[in-house]
């Protein structure tokens, strides 16, 4: 039952009204993470008047998370983030009905918990989890919204949305999980997982609602130091490099290529145009001898006009994931995919190989 004044709002705007909040509070909504984006996802959720929201986190509450896990107290410390974060839903709208499941999700309980729901939100901060995700919601044809971030930059796409392109379609290999590090190790500006969480809801809404233009093969991008997104597409795996034999380059989105193959290749004459796509610190810090160029991943079209579009070019980053965000960039800037290769494990995986073939400082 909708609550005429509570939601008013909503149905003051033509593109909603009392049809679209009905479809609001009908619908049932799966959060994973009551973390830094599960906040402002549960608090967005809960205040649109969400018909069931059911929040899965096997976390407690730390000093830390206060930064920018807004929907937690003090007093909440040392106390599971699921049911701190059911009290707030309980608090903001009795009507809501909720659900909270201190567990960790793993393949053994993910399809029970996402059976029954009408999208799912990724408030979680590991790679393998979010592959998890991506598979239990193509086999029960449920769309997802993915939110990440990282220091500075935040992302938000929709998978598996009325057959459109799925996560292991924009990212096919997932590097090793120890290389990509949490918000603990790198840090991340507080009010960017509020920025990030509240670009989910509003897809979740579009979604239930029917209005507006998902996020469904396109990935936002947002950089919080300079104020501004950009959005790359990205197709189905018909579309994404899966590189085989005999495969046509029309086909080919870009190639992956490990630092085994990369270094073998070069030792037989192969002289791809390498650049290295991290941030300026980490270049200072370390870096692999044989790359030619340096550009952050988020400016990487400045660097057109000295990347030449007749030649391979290899890139990379610290595993592997920024890499392909520069490559995507760089193919919708008029480059052909087929000279794109993106070196999967990034410097990480170099190292491995060639510890020789990094100078520090």
């Amino acid at each position: 039952m909708v609550n005429l004044d509570r939601h008013s709002r909503h149905i003051l705007l033509p593109q909603v009204g009392a049809e679209g909040q009905n479809k609001i509070s009908n619908s049932r909504v799966l959060c994973l993470g009551a973390g830094g984006l599960g906040s402002p996802v549960i608090q967005y959720l809960a205040a649109a008047g969400i018909g069931h929201l059911t929040i899965v986190d096997d976390d407690v509450v730390d000093i830390s998370n206060l930064q920018r896990q807004v929907i937690h107290r003090t007093s909440d410390i040392g106390t599971p983030k699921a049911h701190s974060a059911e009290r707030f839903v309980n608090d903001l709208d009795p009507n809501v009905s909720v659900i909270s499941h201190n567990v960790r999700m793993d393949e053994n309980n993910a399809r029970d918990l996402f059976e029954g729901h009408d999208i799912i939100l990724d408030g979680t901060d590991n790679i393998p989890t979010r592959y998890l995700i991506d598979k239990t919601c193509m086999e029960l044809g449920i769309p997802w919204i993915y939110g990440s971030v990282y220091r500075f930059e935040g992302q938000v796409s929709v998978f598996n949305y009325r057959g459109g392109p799925n996560y292991c379609d924009l990212f096919p290999e997932a590097p090793p999980e120890n290389l990509i590090p949490s918000c603990s190790e790198a840090g991340v500006l507080g009010v960017l997982p509020g920025l990030i969480g509240c670009l989910q809801v509003n897809e979740a809404i579009k979604i239930i609602t029917g209005i507006g233009e998902p996020l469904s093969g396109r990935l936002l991008i947002y950089d919080a130091l300079e104020a501004n997104q950009k959005i790359l597409k990205f197709g189905t795996s018909e579309n994404k490099h899966v590189e085989e034999p005999n495969t046509s380059q029309s086909q080919i989105m870009f190639h992956e290529i490990d630092a085994t193959n990369a270094i073998a290749r070069m030792n037989e004459g192969w002289s791809p145009y390498f650049i290295d796509v991290r941030s300026q610190q980490e270049n200072d810090e370390a870096k692999i001898t044989k790359a030619v160029d340096f550009c952050p991943h988020t400016e990487i079209l400045s660097a057109v006009e000295r990347i030449p579009k007749d030649a391979d070019v290899l890139v990379h980053c610290r595993s592997g994931m920024r890499s392909q965000l520069a490559i995507m960039q760089l193919i919708e800037a008029g480059y052909d995919g087929a000279k794109m290769y993106n070196l999967s494990g990034g410097i990480i995986g170099w190292v491995e190989v060639d510890p020789e073939g990094i100078r520090y400082g």
